[in-house]
């Protein structure tokens, strides 16, 4: 990969993990457990879903955080670092991607066959307030869009890794 189209990569990722970091701190200072709860209706079966829902969500948010600054630092050095880069990718690939696809509560999951239908492919484990499916569903978008151009650049990545370690080895 060419080191323009690296950069250009690592700066369309940036603005997507900056503004998925932006929807997901609003989000999670403005609503409360309780304020959940009691929207749902029956609190006993509601509590801890919000609960691990909005802990899988702060989560979330910090790796993409992590994430966005070290992408920041990459494009703000004076010499682009390739390798750095191309690390940081392959890092915003397995987790903050794959830990939203994934959520450790398993409070919702990708149904993959309707993506291609042009339907949302998260399906919720149980009826979510509106406001927080909108918010999922608005982020899906965003790290769909991210897992399609990175997927492409993450097994290039491992390739040239391993090849590096074969030489390396010889």
């Amino acid at each position: 990969m060419s080191a323009t189209h690296l950069k250009q990569l690592c700066e369309e990722t940036y603005t997507k993990l900056k503004k998925v970091s932006m929807e997901l701190e609003r989000y999670l200072n403005q609503v409360t457990l309780s304020s959940l709860v009691s929207a749902s209706g029956d609190p006993e079966e509601f509590e801890s879903y919000y609960r691990t829902y909005l802990s899988d969500l702060r989560h979330l948010l910090v790796y993409c955080e992590n994430a966005y600054d070290r992408l920041g630092v990459s494009l703000r050095r004076a010499r682009f670092n390739e390798d750095f880069a191309e690390e940081v990718l392959y890092q915003v690939y397995h987790t903050c991607i794959n830990y939203f696809y994934y959520p450790k509560g398993e409070v919702y999951e990708e149904d993959g066959r309707y993506a291609y239908t042009g339907q949302d492919c998260i399906i919720f484990r149980k009826q979510v307030t509106p406001e927080l499916e909108q918010l999922t569903l608005s982020l899906s978008r965003v790290f769909e869009q991210m897992r399609d151009e990175l997927q492409y650049y993450e097994n290039d990545y491992i390739a040239k890794k391993r090849l590096e370690r074969e030489k390396a080895q010889a």
